[in-house]
């Protein structure tokens, strides 16, 4: 494995289990460029806080960081979000505005709340409405989110709703995200249904007990869960679950190669290691880098997936220095209201254990697509923006205890239109090296989850490469070129 973020350890822990499993006798070793693993994953502890330098959350619905963790024997480090004040706020106007009871998605799914809502004018409203009328769109098409969303429930829902709220999943630009790369289910839900509030209405509905049950505002965040005592712990675990040696720190990677019956690793201290087959679990554009000298056409494609760069700033304060009631999880910010955050989480209220009694974490992110500046910015400035945000929207006056400011340069790929296509095409390229896999966020998913969906797979399909070209070499057939072709619903990222 190349690359000892969440998926190459994943990956390798998936490899290690299998090889036992089935008495395999390869040796697995990892390289990481950095001092320390787990990529944008790391949790760190001061003055009895507990804080998330990258994700804080895990999406249960997706099953594999949950299955991974119990695995792991770490079933019963696993909490929940807080019972109360489950719901989220649209910065709006110098006001916190919630999202109206039932809102799920895009959409409201209950006629009340969304009425009385002071979060859209009248005219937004009754354009949004107009989707129970409207026909279906063109099916097959790639459609950008902004698209979508200005066809079916009018410009000020994508203003106001879409873009923040899962723009920032992605930490996108609305007009270029690709909705079947990242939300595929709205088109299903659109081509099914006809109206997306009808669908996500019957959606609700088909729950049971959920039907006439008062409904979160947003998210679904009885889906949402963390490790007790920060998601390091997850990052810790796979690394002591491995056998000592099989992660190499400060270890950077100059490319590879394919010689012979093996690939060959050249580290930038000059040295050669050589492997029976090949993991890049690293950004896209470093995969790139690492493999033009291979396969140039492959590392075009990679280096075409474009990143975004972001910012996460936690901040501890006295509980009393903060007037807002702080009666939700947090607050996103559309980009039409000019302001330096694009969000902020209510660290302490969402998750226990996060602040000492008396106290509160807020968590605050800058950057993205749509406004990269901030990224550049030197500390101060920066932190002094998102003080004046912070004062502007929560009334806070004091300066915080401290803060604690990250910066993750291009960590945020971007699933632009045409995004499929382009994985389509990488497939096919990768079909020439049966033992070279891709894993990582650049893919097919950017949250937890996916990233260990993504290394577990590959570590499956290096293996089932590996038989191949085994069965390949004892028919004579040279593996310094393939002749391996895709069957179709090959599905190699």
């Amino acid at each position: 494995m190349v690359g000892g973020g969440i998926a190459g350890l994943a990956a390798a822990h998936r490899l290690r289990e299998k090889c036992q499993a089935e008495r395999l006798s390869y040796a697995v070793l990892l390289l990481e460029a950095n001092s320390r693993p787990g990529g944008v994953i790391g949790t760190t502890y001061r003055d009895g806080f507990i804080l998330e330098s990258g994700p804080d959350t895990l999406f249960t619905d997706k099953p594999w960081a949950v299955d991974l963790i119990k695995r792991l024997g770490l079933g019963d480090r696993l909490i929940g979000t807080s019972g109360v004040h489950r719901r989220t706020f649209v910065a709006l106007g110098g006001t916190l505005h919630p999202l109206p009871e039932g809102f799920s998605l895009l959409a409201p799914t209950r006629f009340r709340p969304f009425v009385q809502s002071e979060l859209l004018t009248w005219r937004g409203k009754a354009r949004m409405a107009l989707d129970l009328i409207l026909p279906r769109g063109q099916p097959g098409s790639d459609e950008s989110l902004a698209s979508f969303v200005r066809r079916r429930l009018g410009a000020e829902a994508l203003e106001r709703l879409a873009q923040p709220m899962i723009g920032g999943i992605y930490s996108a630009d609305p007009e270029r995200l690709s909705l079947q790369a990242t939300f595929p289910q709205l088109l299903q839900m659109e081509a099914q249904h006809r109206s997306l509030i009808l669908g996500l209405r019957r959606r609700r509905l088909s729950v049971p007990g959920k039907g006439h049950a008062p409904a979160d505002s947003g998210p679904r965040y009885s889906l949402f869960a963390t490790l007790d005592n920060g998601l390091q712990t997850l990052v810790d675990a796979l690394v002591q679950q491995l056998p000592a040696g099989t992660v190499r720190l400060g270890c950077p990677v100059a490319g590879i190669a394919r010689k012979k019956e093996c690939w060959t690793i050249r580290l930038k201290d000059g040295a050669d290691i050589e492997a029976d087959g090949v993991i890049l679990a690293v950004p896209a554009f470093q995969a790139a880098a690492l493999t033009h000298d291979l396969d140039d056409d492959l590392a075009m494609e990679l280096e075409a997936i474009p990143y975004a760069s972001s910012v996460t700033i936690n901040l501890a304060y006295r509980r009393e220095a903060i007037p807002h009631p702080l009666d939700g999880f947090g607050f996103v910010v559309p980009a039409c209201e000019g302001r330096t955050i694009i969000a902020c989480s209510f660290s302490s209220v969402k998750f226990a254990n996060r602040a000492p009694a008396g106290y509160a974490l807020l968590r605050a992110f800058a950057g993205g697509a749509l406004q990269p500046e901030p990224f550049e910015w030197d500390d101060e400035r920066l932190l002094t923006a998102v003080r004046h945000d912070l004062e502007d929207l929560l009334g806070i006056e004091s300066a915080p205890l401290w803060s604690q400011l990250i910066r993750h340069p291009r960590s945020m790929p971007q699933y632009h239109v045409g995004h499929l296509a382009r994985l389509a095409t990488l497939e096919h390229r990768l079909c020439r090296w049966p033992t070279l896999k891709l894993a990582g966020n650049a893919y097919r998913g950017v949250g937890i989850p996916d990233g260990i969906r993504s290394g577990e797979a590959a570590a499956d399909a290096l293996l089932a490469g590996l038989t191949s070209a085994q069965r390949d070499t004892y028919g004579g057939v040279t593996l310094a070129e393939p002749a391996r072709t895709c069957a179709e619903g090959d599905s190699l990222l």
